[in-house]
């Protein structure tokens, strides 16, 4: 083989190794730079995070992505070790999660509450009080519809611990007048109205939810009805693709006072759908 020839391969093979490693530095500097949020449904079909991600982006250079499902497929994602953040509303869940070494502490966030929504013909009679446990009762009682989401989500956690505390055994009924969606809220909620079945929402997402028909808000300002959101570093020692260093700016800049009051000023029609709560921190 010739001198030149040689040379011209050399020097290909050269431009290659070159080529791939700058093309390796950009996607690492990339991956540094990028978060990825395991979250329930309703912080995004809410549309916080298009308020937010931005805000945290412009000042912290990090771009952040969220996969958003309900919160108890959010958790086995996160023990998949498929994210750096988990931000969810079941705080029971969290606190096992912690405890099973995925994650590295938990921090209260932000709050809102649920609500029961309904046709305003209201078959079963439960409009005009506060109180869920009988809302529930009698609802069971008129076997009148109710479509859970049946998703192990945040918010199907919160109506079974309901069902629970009214002494009914809903699942009973499954198939009959309690009929389980298995899907997100927005899709549960357009399933109530189609069937015309009372549902419990969380309420930023009915907020946001623009099918509502002839639905109103049925049973609201129950203290068993508040929702707590919390937000985790998933444990890098679990889970050795963790970012935690951006990971914890995120978890440092939404507990901030800047981040906090942002997400007291994220509003649709007028109205906030989430109340901070964290105990500030700089």
């Amino acid at each position: 083989m010739n001198l030149t020839l040689l040379k011209t391969r050399y020097l290909v093979t050269r431009f290659i190794s070159v080529l791939l490693s700058v093309t390796t530095c950009f996607a690492n500097a990339d991956d540094q730079n990028s978060l990825l949020i395991q979250s329930t449904t309703s912080t995004a079909n809410s549309g916080l995070y298009d308020y937010l991600l931005p805000l945290f982006s412009a000042d912290n250079g990090i771009t952040a992505h969220v996969i958003a499902v309900g919160t108890g497929q959010a958790i086995k994602n996160a023990k998949n070790c498929d994210g750096d953040i988990l931000l969810v509303h079941a705080k029971s869940a969290e606190q096992a999660f912690i405890s099973d070494g995925f994650g590295v502490e938990r921090y209260d966030l932000m709050y809102n509450d649920f609500i029961f929504v309904g046709p305003d013909t209201d078959p079963a009679g439960i409009s005009g009080s506060n109180d869920a446990i009988k809302a529930l009762q009698k609802i069971s009682k008129s076997a009148a519809l109710f479509a859970s989401r049946g998703d192990d989500s945040g918010t199907h956690k919160k109506e079974t611990q309901l069902w629970k505390l009214a002494n009914v055994n809903a699942q009973a009924a499954s198939g009959a007048w309690y009929r389980e969606t298995g899907s997100g809220m927005g899709a549960t909620l357009n399933t109530a109205v189609g069937m015309q079945a009372y549902t419990i929402t969380d309420r930023a997402t009915w907020i946001s939810f623009k099918n509502k028909s002839n639905f109103t808000i049925q049973i609201e300002a129950d203290p068993q009805l508040f929702n707590q959101y919390g937000v985790i570093l998933i444990n890098p020692e679990k889970c050795p693709t963790v970012k935690q260093q951006a990971g914890q700016q995120f978890i440092n800049w939404l507990l901030s006072e800047k981040g906090q009051q942002a997400i007291a000023n994220y509003k649709l029609n007028d109205q906030q759908l989430f109340f901070p709560n964290a105990k500030i921190s700089e």
